[in-house]
């Protein structure tokens, strides 16, 4: 399960100073609009390496990443307008090209 962050602050923060993520959970974070610029990610106070997932407006996976926690930022390859992070061990589980859907309740 993951949580969405939707607002400039959530995204903005990311899962910065949480120490640890556990396999089953990690952060939706919705940008306004799909682009390279605005769906990259900074690693700065974070204590984990993380699996990145860029999916784009029609829910196709478009670029995908292990961030290290010493690497200061990531953007992907093409514009996307979601970014799923995820504990590392899950990055295996999508590809480019896969198609994805969410449930927001």
């Amino acid at each position: 399960m993951a949580d969405w962050g939707v607002s400039f602050l959530q995204r903005l923060a990311g899962l910065m100073f949480r120490k640890a993520l556990p396999p089953t959970q990690g952060l939706l974070l919705v940008q306004p609009v799909e682009t390279r610029l605005d769906a990259s990610i900074h690693m700065f106070f974070v204590a984990t390496n993380l699996a990145v997932i860029w999916i784009d407006n029609q829910g196709k996976v478009v670029d995908t990443r292990l961030a290290t926690r010493w690497h200061p930022y990531y953007a992907p390859s093409r514009p996307a307008r979601f970014v799923l992070e995820i504990h590392p061990s899950r990055l295996d589980d999508f590809c480019c090209g896969d198609q994805v859907s969410f449930n927001h309740a």
